[in-house]
């Protein structure tokens, strides 16, 4: 099966890895030098993929989900045919580089996701074969299984230590993904030691207990037996696979199977010593023709095959199954019906109303008529957020076609799962749980952001009005912790109708996650709201003056009616007074400078702020002179609307702090 040529193939793969980090002094080298034999043989065997076609949809995705072994993954990427050149893999770790110190989706094609926070890989992974596996449900044929693609990942010890790891792998294992498989760098070394000072679970039992396949492969530099359990991998048709590969961290230094090699360059000697044991002669970045010829011989020739055939079923596909061809087309390449949003429901003015979690309820079950690529999940909070779709089943193994993912009590598992479903392409996907419980997610949010997924998170019972529960349920300063995100846009509606455009933008988003906080308690429906048409600017003027404003308030959800209700109040005593609902900061603050003079003119120095959350940040926009009524401590356990008041969001208490600032 194997000969010399593929030997030589992995000695390029560790050179070019760790001359990438020599050139850089920076990089980690030991998962490169240990785990090139494995990942040889799936790039060049296994994967399914078209260098020359990097986005071709059919293919197998692969994820290092070790992100900090990237230069193995440059490496790879650049003998196999992708974009990658000799010259990039030379400016590894450099200020605008494509070879990021970790891999980051974007820069580089072939790179699916981005790594390197341990853990979310794997759970990316999991969510990349989800939607492989519904996306299949609902497209495949009898005569023409369109989708049809392997997920695989690359682990090492760390990636399993974190609990998000045990999180996605046993929702895996729930799930059936049967098309995932995950290749488990087992080096015995983490960054400060040996593993056992942290770690002496048996890998076996716990894969079997979440309901996974275990093989194991005892010498990491055996090709023929790696080959051999990623076939068997293959055939298991029962649960996903994880492969324990036995490997020596830094194989070929003179420090091999130590955490010295785990994280810093090995050095000019070491390199030369590690070179002599791969017999490879070869200068830095220097590859010979051969080695390239054995991956032309390999993936690519393979995957430009696979990609023609595919191409030719595709073709048959449409000819005789046109409208799930388009709509297959439309997940694709993210595209709705023009005027989408006038087939969801319009929310006439209504003084009790909706909470805003309860008329997401009623948009959802609109977008899903849409578009049959729209589905979500919620982290055992259906019942409570109010994102379950209500004409179809549960995704399980045997409804896979089912819209709804019943993630369970995990959160972090859930966004990260998330994230992967977005990478994967096809499908427009959100996930919810309680806002407080974004503290869970965060770090998956912020990879959202960095990865630049459009994928739509549901935060419900976003503010103290929780009530009963009390402090540990009732968010103070989430709101602002997701406002400090980059690129994230956070769209806080003030009722059904601005709940129905938020929707409108994050459906629209082509490469930025869009939080949606929403109310336990019923909103008024606003007659100021019915006929806007969006909220890509952020704010506006829901209520203004005849004449220049004495103040502005600028509120948020469901404090935009309590806004409204004190500027009615201060109006009684002859104030005039504008009120701005602004759902999202960010929008607001990449409006043009015009039409924020427009909303907020610069003449107006009493400006108040209005949101039951932390005051940080809102001095932007109120300024070093505003009045910033907030709350800037824990909550309390109380009936919601008595919390609210004791913290001072009534409308004799806003219209006594106004007064008290401004006018007395």
């Amino acid at each position: 099966m194997f000969n010399k040529n593929d030997d030589r193939a992995i000695s390029a793969i560790r050179a070019l890895s760790i001359a990438q980090i020599e050139a850089a002094n920076s990089g980690h080298p030991g998962l490169p030098m240990g785990a090139a034999p494995m990942a040889y043989v799936l790039w060049n065997k296994f994967l399914k993929a078209n260098p020359k076609n990097a986005n071709w949809f059919n293919r197998d995705r692969f994820v290092l989900s070790a992100g900090h072994g990237s230069a193995m993954l440059y490496s790879l990427l650049h003998l196999a045919g992708y974009d990658l050149s000799l010259d990039d893999l030379r400016d590894f770790r450099q200020l605008k580089a494509k070879t990021a110190g970790h891999p980051e989706r974007g820069y580089v094609e072939g790179v699916e996701v981005t790594t390197g926070p341990l853990g979310q890989g794997i759970a990316q992974a999991v969510g990349l074969a989800l939607a492989e596996k519904h996306l299949a449900a609902l497209y495949n044929k009898e005569d023409a299984q369109i989708i049809d693609h392997y997920t695989y990942a690359l682990c090492g010890d760390g990636d399993l230590m974190e609990g998000i790891s045990y999180e996605a792998m046993s929702l895996a294992g729930h799930l059936n993904l049967s098309k995932l498989i995950v290749l488990y760098d087992s080096n015995d070394i983490c960054l400060d030691g040996p593993t056992y000072t942290t770690l002496s679970e048996d890998i076996k039992k716990r894969c079997e207990a979440l309901n996974w396949n275990y093989l194991y492969v005892e010498d990491g530099t055996d090709i023929e037996e790696i080959y051999k359990a990623i076939s068997h991998a293959k055939g298991n048709w029962h649960g996903p696979t994880l492969i324990e590969v036995k490997t020596v961290i830094g194989y070929g230094s003179t420090n091999q199977g130590t955490s010295a090699v785990h994280g810093a360059p090995i050095g000019e000697e070491d390199f030369k010593n590690a070179k002599e044991i791969y017999e490879w002669a070869e200068d830095d970045f220097t590859v010979p023709d051969e080695v390239y010829e054995t991956f032309a011989d390999g993936i690519i020739r393979t995957g430009e095959k696979e990609n023609q055939k595919w191409d030719e079923l595709l073709e048959y596909y449409k000819e005789n199954y046109r409208e799930d061809f388009d709509n297959l087309m439309d997940g694709i390449n993210r595209e709705l019906p023009e005027n989408f949003i006038d087939d969801v429901k319009k929310f006439e003015e209504d003084e009790k109303g909706l909470a805003t979690r309860a008329s997401n309820f009623e948009i959802i079950q609109d977008l899903a008529a849409i578009t049959p690529n729209f589905w979500g999940g919620s982290a055992d909070l259906f019942s409570s957020n109010k994102t379950n779709i209500k004409n179809t089943v549960a995704f399980t193994d045997r409804t896979p076609e089912g819209r709804n993912v019943w993630y369970g009590v995990r959160e972090f598992a859930m966004a990260a799962i998330g994230n992967g479903i977005i990478a994967h392409g096809g499908t427009w996907h959100h996930v919810s749980t309680f806002f407080v419980f974004s503290d869970y997610l965060k770090p998956a949010i912020r990879l959202s952001a960095l990865s630049k997924l459009p994928l739509t998170y549901v935060m419900s019972h976003d503010s103290v009005a929780v009530g009963e529960d009390g402090p540990t349920h009732q968010p103070i300063d989430q709101l602002a912790m997701i406002r400090a995100i980059p690129g994230a846009v956070l769209l806080r509606p003030a009722d059904a109708n601005e709940m129905r455009l938020a929707w409108k933008y994050a459906l629209e988003s082509k490469d930025r996650p869009v939080i949606l906080a929403t109310t336990r308690q019923n909103v008024p429906t606003l007659k100021e709201t019915y006929e806007l048409t969006d909220l890509n600017k952020g704010a506006y003027v829901i209520r203004d003056t005849a004449a220049k404003p004495d103040a502005i308030i600028i509120a948020t959800g469901s404090e935009v009616s309590l806004a409204l209700a004190a500027a009615d109040k201060l109006s009684e005593n002859g104030k005039d007074i504008r009120v701005v609902s602004m759902p999202s900061m960010e929008l607001f603050r990449e409006a043009d400078m015009a039409y924020k003079e427009e909303v907020l003119p610069a003449d107006v120095k009493n400006r108040i702020s209005l949101e039951m959350g932390a005051s940080f940040g809102w001095g932007e926009w109120t300024g070093l002179d505003g009045l910033n009524i907030a709350i800037d401590r824990f909550g309390m356990s109380g009936k919601g609307e008595e919390v609210a008041a004791e913290l001072g969001f009534t409308v004799e208490k806003v219209v006594e702090k106004i007064n008290e600032k401004f006018f007395s």
